[in-house]
């Protein structure tokens, strides 16, 4: 079975190609970053280490690289004749990957299966967004898109922090990962992954993992940010921090057990269990990396106003959300780009101009003005 793999950086090499070379696959990893491929294809192997509780070192073998710039139609030719596709890149990076795709499927034998596609991205339904850009680059004449290609949602989620310096391919990760697959669109012929779960109904697990992991650990990197702290560890061993990252959990875990009709004792597990990975020691993750993009998880779909609105049309006014929106107001890191553009328009808009064009909230929603009301207290401060 072969697998091409498109982003080699640390999730590709340290989540979704360790457990594509777990389950049997050959790996081609194809990505634009030279240095990172030239010395990808002249490594027989890497390592990745697990680190934290049940701490393990495994091998990745058997894989080959291509650049994707480059060599595009190497690449081609080996989606081709692959059984299976999956990313790791970044959504906003689809779009280029996709034309590649396309070309690789419209090249593939019709005595071939169809080609199993997957994007391992944190977003909800990148599969679905790779699908529109493969579509929009496909060629009618080379058949029908439906009948050569799959294509499933995932939901994917692993801890890979910065990697300290010289350690060349080698990944450090944390021990638990989570990749759950709608299977439904494989109709009975999904890939065997030992490592992944397959479920019939993917949105709930999509959101559960958005709400709680996202959520949570953003919250971490903004309240340890404004005490002063530097690592994730750093900020859940201060014990203020973690009582108000708990707080914020418990409001999630309100509405994905009302919402999704999860069981309560089972979400309260996986809220448990969330917050010991982010305990974990092992893992240099700085409140910095983790709070970065300030604009992006402050939008109305994502980790904060998703369900902070949700909870507010539910006529529950969500306190500790609002403290961790509070706390992302405040993330000032001069070294980020979206940090800084939110400190502009914060500083040059009014407050509510401000909080429809962060959140895309209407004013008509009822979280507004609890946001306009943050929204103001950070111009105050300016």
């Amino acid at each position: 079975m072969k697998a091409v793999h498109f982003g080699a950086g640390n999730i590709g090499r340290g989540f979704v190609g360790l457990l594509l070379h777990e389950a049997g696959y050959e790996v081609v990893f194809a990505d634009v970053a030279d240095a990172l491929i030239s010395q990808l294809a002249a490594a027989s192997s890497y390592e990745v280490h697990e680190v934290g509780e049940n701490a393990a070192v495994k091998t990745v073998s058997g894989f080959r690289a291509l650049n994707s710039g480059t060599e595009e139609a190497a690449v081609v030719e080996e989606i081709a004749t692959a059984d299976l596709v999956t990313t790791a890149v970044g959504p906003h990076i689809l779009k280029f990957v996709a034309p590649v795709i396309a070309s690789g499927i419209a090249g593939r034998s019709p005595s071939l299966a169809p080609l199993q596609v997957m994007a391992c991205e944190n977003a909800i339904n990148a599969t679905d967004l790779l699908r529109s850009e493969v579509e929009a680059a496909w060629d009618g004449a080379s058949g029908d898109l439906s009948s050569a290609a799959v294509f499933a949602n995932t939901a994917v989620d692993r801890i890979v922090p910065n990697q300290a310096p010289g350690q060349g391919l080698d990944v450090t990760v944390e021990t638990f990962y989570e990749w759950v697959i709608d299977r439904t669109p494989f109709a009975g012929n999904a890939p065997v992954i030992p490592g992944a779960t397959f479920v019939d109904e993917l949105g709930p697990y999509i959101e559960r993992k958005l709400f709680t992991v996202n959520t949570g650990h953003a919250s971490a990197a903004y309240f340890g940010y404004g005490a002063g702290l530097e690592k994730i560890s750093d900020a859940m061993a201060d014990a203020s921090v973690a009582a108000r990252v708990r707080a914020v959990l418990e409001e999630t875990k309100q509405l994905l057990v009302a919402k999704h009709d999860f069981a309560e004792a089972e979400q309260e597990a996986y809220v448990q269990k969330i917050l010991s990975r982010f305990t974990n020691p092992y893992l240099p993750d700085t409140v910095n990396r983790v709070g970065r993009a300030p604009l992006r998880k402050l939008g109305r779909h994502e980790r904060f106003i998703g369900p902070a609105a949700e909870l507010a049309e539910r006529g529950v006014t969500p306190v500790a959300l609002l403290d961790a929106i509070s706390a992302a107001l405040r993330f000032d890191d001069g070294a980020d780009d979206e940090a800084v553009e939110l400190a502009r328009m914060l500083a040059e808009m009014d407050a509510a101009e401000a909080v429809e064009r962060i959140t895309e909230l209407p004013p008509s929603h009822p979280l507004f003005p609890q946001v306009l009301k943050l929204v103001e207290a950070r111009k105050a401060e300016a």
